[in-house]
């Protein structure tokens, strides 16, 4: 059954002269072939768009042995379980499948990258007034469901979601750009409750609410700003459960972290980072990260009782010692200065970018985490994104470039290179590159691809 992504047309062919008998029976032809085709159905406000035959065939949920299923992987590192890639790509790497209408046009641009637990693969887009999100077929990438939320959202950067949604079970997180936190069910795309971090007095910053959920517990926890600088809201319900401190957002996902035998949120907001009590809402500490524009977007990157923080716009770069009752910083550089490119730390060294996103000539570091200090760096490699698979780095720049590197803190160690994966490219490629049961999955706006990465399958 060939199924349209958005709307059922059915031609009228008037025929003169034609026996009404034929009329008649194209009637029932037609009747016929629309009980299998889309229909759309309100939920809650919400149109979601499903096949009629879908609605009762979808698969069960199942899981997989390498999910991706938030912002920076599971444990929020920025590493994949999938093991035994490719590590030659002379012939480049086997394309599996290619979806190019997840955004209506340029003003639509959506930066969140996609998750994936199982047989299902959520990412989300944006048409004209309404963000939308997608459940496809990891595998094959035919479209499970599809469903859309009414929202108004500034065009600073294209007016789609920042924020990377959140699987948890049966149910997947989406935050939009406008700071509306939608639960979704997983299996057929059902709307199961919304709240708006405004209601709590969140307010948007200058490109958008950008927190990527987190998810712990009975929790969910996003950045809403204002006077909700940390808001958290029951994962089940949607009831609100606390909300914390004030002032501006800043663009970074809100991560888990463990101080002493307390359960923490990291927020690194407009104007530094906070820890708060995820038990009940009580800032633990706020330690003050001053960068230009208010921009700290990159993720925090904890190691033990360390927190590596960098910010763009020359801002550079710290590693925080951090307890259950303060933060110390150890060490300000300007070795890295990561306007949001999320660097690693791997045995006791810092590999990532380091400059501003505008042009494709970032730099990418390695720094001792004991001291700061630089230890080598490249302009091998565009500035871009990266994720870390099978002891190696997966780099993603600007231009659609892909990159393996093997992470030595002896010396840069590029293994294979893949040009041009997008083709002839409309905008800049920001959105991070996930891995998830032996398939990699880049995004460029409206257009995702899937390709093999694992050199045998199970």
């Amino acid at each position: 059954m060939k199924i349209s992504r958005k709307h059922v047309f059915v031609t009228s062919v008037c025929l003169v002269g034609i026996p009404l008998l034929i009329v008649g029976g194209l009637a029932v032809w037609f009747r016929d072939r629309l009980t299998v085709m889309l229909v759309n159905r309100e939920i809650e406000g919400t149109v979601a768009v499903v096949s009629a035959a879908l609605a009762k065939d979808v698969p069960p949920l199942t899981t997989g042995d390498a999910d991706w299923v938030c912002w920076r992987g599971l444990n929020g590192d920025g590493r994949s379980q999938t093991k035994g890639i490719p590590k030659g790509w002379s012939d480049g790497l086997p394309e599996l499948w290619n979806v190019n209408y997840l955004c209506q046009n340029a003003s639509s641009a959506t930066w969140s990258a996609p998750v994936v637990q199982g047989n299902r693969l959520i990412v989300v887009g944006r048409d004209t007034g309404n963000d939308l999100v997608f459940c496809l077929d990891p595998e094959k990438g035919s479209l499970i469901w599809k469903a859309s939320f009414p929202a108004e959202a500034k065009a600073s950067y294209g007016t789609g979601a920042r924020a990377t949604p959140r699987i948890d079970g049966d149910r997947v997180y989406t935050f939009g750009r406008s700071g509306d936190l939608v639960c979704w069910g997983l299996e057929k795309g059902d709307r199961l409750w919304h709240r708006a971090v405004a209601d709590e007095g969140g307010v948007e910053s200058q490109w958008g609410h950008a927190s990527s959920p987190l998810v712990t517990d009975s929790l969910v926890v996003v950045a809403g700003g204002g006077g909700a600088r940390t808001i958290a809201y029951d994962k089940l319900t949607g009831e609100l459960e606390w909300k914390s401190g004030n002032g501006k957002a800043g663009y970074a996902a809100i991560m888990e972290i463990a101080l002493g035998d307390r359960k923490a949120a990291l927020n690194f907001h407009g104007k530094g980072l906070c820890a708060v009590d995820l038990v009940d809402g009580r800032e633990i500490w706020d330690t003050p990260w001053e960068t230009s524009y208010d921009v700290n977007a990159t993720t925090p990157v904890i190691a033990g009782d360390k927190v590596f923080l960098t910010s763009g716009y020359g801002t550079g770069c710290g590693l925080l010692q951090v307890s259950s009752s303060s933060a110390e910083m150890l060490w300000r550089s300007d070795a890295i200065a990561a306007q949001h490119s999320d660097p690693f730390i791997i045995d006791g060294y810092i590999y990532g970018y380091s400059g501003d996103s505008s042009q494709n000539r970032g730099t990418f570091m390695c720094v001792a985490l004991e001291t700061g200090e630089e230890v080598w760096s490249t302009n091998e490699m565009g500035w871009g994104t990266c994720a870390h698979v099978d002891d190696h780095l997966l780099c993603l720049d600007i231009k659609g470039n892909l990159y393996l590197m093997r992470p030595d803190p002896e010396r840069f160690v590029k293994v294979a290179e893949m040009r041009k994966v997008f083709g002839k490219l409309r905008g800049a490629v920001w959105t991070v590159p996930v891995l998830a049961n032996g398939r990699l999955y880049l995004r460029s706006g409206q257009r995702l691809i899937c390709f093999a990465v694992r050199e045998s399958q199970d």
